[in-house]
């Protein structure tokens, strides 16, 4: 589409976090804990080895990864439950929130509000995740390698589509074979930027000025939620639109 990279929206969705290195490593903290509940042996633990790599990615320091891990191996930690909302946001847009809690009241009216107050309304499991294709999604920076080393890799990893711009390459893999193809593309052309199980739209709704104001002001109250561990969404932010945004 002209005036639009994936590789940007995709940083869009994820900016509001970025801006906050405190809150990824809560994050990242809960995914280990639910992760290592299924063995702290990553060669026998995908989603383990997954969540390792993004804590590694996110310069977490080791002695906190074996903490989490310690009290794994002890059954200690606290228990958290996953959780799927999903609603519309302004303008139609559809939402997907996963979370990881220990008080799944306390979240669920968290992030109810969260919605209406931004001129959403949470929705039943299922009112909008047939719009999304859950995917294996491996993002490499544009330095990581050319368009066509990148294809012929993840290709041979097993990958379902490999996207290039100048910006980056967005990879993605059926559920199923994102932790093997993730290693092969990690070995060929070092950590990718971002590696997760994720929903991606099957189409895209573009929105204006006012609507992309609200949207990322939602995202962000989002994203303030240590709850929240992944936040997935329809629309698009023209280069135009966003370039008025930041001015």
């Amino acid at each position: 589409m002209a005036g639009h990279s994936k590789f940007k929206n995709i940083q869009h969705r994820k900016g509001a976090q970025d801006k906050k290195r405190a809150k990824i490593f809560t994050r990242l903290i809960k995914e280990l804990a639910v992760a290592a509940r299924d063995g702290t042996d990553p060669a026998s633990n995908p989603r383990l080895r997954t969540a390792l790599a993004a804590a590694r990615a996110a310069n977490m320091p080791k002695d906190n990864i074996e903490r989490v891990l310690k009290k794994a191996e002890g059954g200690e930690g606290e228990l958290y439950e996953e959780i799927r909302y999903e609603g519309y946001g302004t303008g139609g847009t559809a939402f997907i929130v996963e979370a990881l809690t220990d008080n799944r009241n306390r979240t669920a009216s968290e992030v109810r509000a969260a919605f209406s107050k931004f001129g959403g309304s949470l929705g039943e499991t299922g009112s909008v995740s047939f719009m999304f294709d859950k995917v294996g999604q491996i993002i490499l920076t544009a330095d990581a390698g050319d368009a066509d080393s990148v294809f012929e890799t993840a290709l041979e990893a097993g990958a379902d589509n490999v996207e290039s711009d100048e910006t980056g390459h967005v990879i993605t893999t059926a559920p199923e074979d994102f932790a093997s193809a993730r290693d092969q593309i990690e070995d060929t052309f070092g950590a990718p930027e971002e590696a997760q199980i994720t929903w991606v739209p099957q189409n895209t709704l573009e929105v204006d000025e006012d609507q992309a104001k609200t949207l990322l002001k939602f995202i962000d109250v989002l994203e303030d939620n240590d709850d929240v561990q992944n936040i997935s969404f329809n629309f698009e932010i023209s280069d135009e639109v966003m370039a008025k945004i930041d001015g």
